[in-house]
């Protein structure tokens, strides 16, 4: 729902896997607010994960992980930056390392796999504008981002998925909503 001319976006539709023919939840939740949602791949494959996801990866020995580094547009407008980090001994060699999208989405194709998120943890931080952000963003130099720093673990407590979400902090509004019990 929109917060004064902005977007309320909720977290709950990315965590759980969807039909194999199905769009992923980021385009689902666009279009059920009337409007198109796409992403763009900037880039898929191994890379050497900054320290802090590498530490959240548990991957400080291999050193190592696959990202998608994703634009993510709402009605042809960036809105957000996501990269996306998996284990390199879950997503070496499989479509999340190729550029390509996935039907359903990431989260999907980890369920294929026999990878389910089970325990999710959400940090949440603002900081000014990098170059490219205000670039891509068309923001000020003062004008803050919100970064969301996303772990996903499953059953066992193993790290599964890091996403290091970035969108400017105006107009927007991050909900939680958790059910007990």
């Amino acid at each position: 729902m929109p917060v004064n001319g902005g977007w309320t976006s909720t977290s709950m539709p990315y965590l759980v896997p969807q039909g194999a023919t199905e769009a992923d939840a980021w385009t689902q939740e666009a279009a059920a607010r009337g409007g198109t949602g796409r992403q763009r791949i900037v880039f898929a494959g191994e890379t050497d994960p900054p320290a802090e996801v590498a530490s959240l990866l548990g991957v400080e020995s291999e050193g190592r992980a696959v990202v998608r580094r994703r634009v993510i547009y709402l009605d042809d407008r960036p809105v957000e930056l996501t990269d996306s980090f998996y284990p390199l001994s879950i997503a070496g060699g499989t479509a999340l390392a190729e550029p390509g999208k996935i039907k359903g989405g990431a989260v999907t194709l980890l369920a294929s796999l026999g990878h389910v998120g089970r325990h999710v943890q959400e940090d949440v931080t603002a900081r000014l504008p990098t170059d490219e952000e205000r670039e891509i963003f068309s923001l000020g130099a003062h004008d803050p981002v919100l970064v969301m720093t996303r772990l996903i673990r499953d059953e066992h407590d193993r790290p599964i998925e890091v996403d290091v979400m970035t969108m400017p902090a105006r107009g927007g509004r991050l909900r939680y909503e958790l059910k007990v019990g």
